[in-house]
């Protein structure tokens, strides 16, 4: 699903399943993490650029149709975890990660986003977090969106779905650069240059310094959460009605988790 390619210190991956808009399979959380570890071990490559292929579409999210493949609990758990270490690494990495949206990024999409350093969008691009429609809850997203753009948008995005622009995601702190579409590559090559320029020491240890660790027990908690809400009857009837393209009849009322 990965296409990797090099121009000087940078490594451009791209997210190449045009047809299934980009979507994530559990297959490339070993992918990126495999691709992650020999780009910090080829004592060349200083910086990453991830997007998407195509020009509408950077990341539709995790591939919805291979969650019913998740038979039980343990696999459940090991898909969650999967997801987890991904973003983390993306995060925890010294090489500095840049996010080049060229379009929509929905659920995992958003989320990858999230994990990045540095978010250049094209002036087209759309973010949301829409899980809960379909009984889930964006794990990483619910981690790390309050500390990027604030609690309450964290909420406004997790509970309603709400989509948000290139220029919202702006001003609320979600992207930090947006630009037309056709010069999108040009600005994030433009400044992964201009950090591969830099000492590569002081930016592994400024990236550490900025990217506080979250107690582990957090992430533990988040995905017991996660794998229960997956195996649970609102996320079968959530699922099921996105594939069968009608309106999920979840429930009424709520309980805590």
């Amino acid at each position: 699903m990965l296409l990797v390619s090099r121009e000087g210190a940078t490594a451009t991956l791209t997210l190449s399943r045009p047809e299934k808009r980009n979507s994530l399979t559990r297959e490339f959380w070993a992918e990126m993490r495999a691709c992650l570890s020999a780009l910090e071990n080829d004592g060349e490559t200083r910086t990453v650029i991830i997007t998407g292929a195509g020009d509408t579409t950077f990341c539709a999210g995790g591939d919805i149709a291979s969650f019913k493949a998740l038979k039980d609990e343990a696999e459940r758990r090991a898909f969650q975890i999967d997801a987890m270490a991904t973003f983390t690494a993306i995060e925890q990495t010294p090489l500095v990660v840049i996010a080049a949206i060229n379009g929509l990024a929905f659920g995992g999409g958003c989320e990858l986003a999230l994990a990045c350093d540095i978010v250049v969008a094209a002036d087209h691009a759309q973010f949301a977090m829409p899980e809960a429609a379909l009984g889930l809850t964006p794990g990483f997203g619910v981690l790390r969106a309050p500390d990027v753009i604030g609690r309450h948008w964290t909420k406004l995005m997790v509970f309603a779905g709400e989509r948000i622009s290139a220029a919202r995601a702006l001003e609320i702190g979600l992207v930090q650069i947006v630009t037309p579409a056709d010069g999108l590559m040009a600005r994030a090559k433009e400044i992964a240059a201009r950090v591969a320029a830099s000492g590569p020491q002081a930016q592994a240890v400024g990236k550490q310094l900025i990217n506080r660790e979250i107690d582990a027990s957090g992430v533990d908690h988040s995905v017991d959460l996660l794998t229960m809400l997956q195996g649970s009857s609102e996320s079968a009837e959530g699922v099921a009605a996105f594939l069968e393209r009608r309106k999920p009849n979840f429930t009424k009322g709520v309980r805590r988790p």
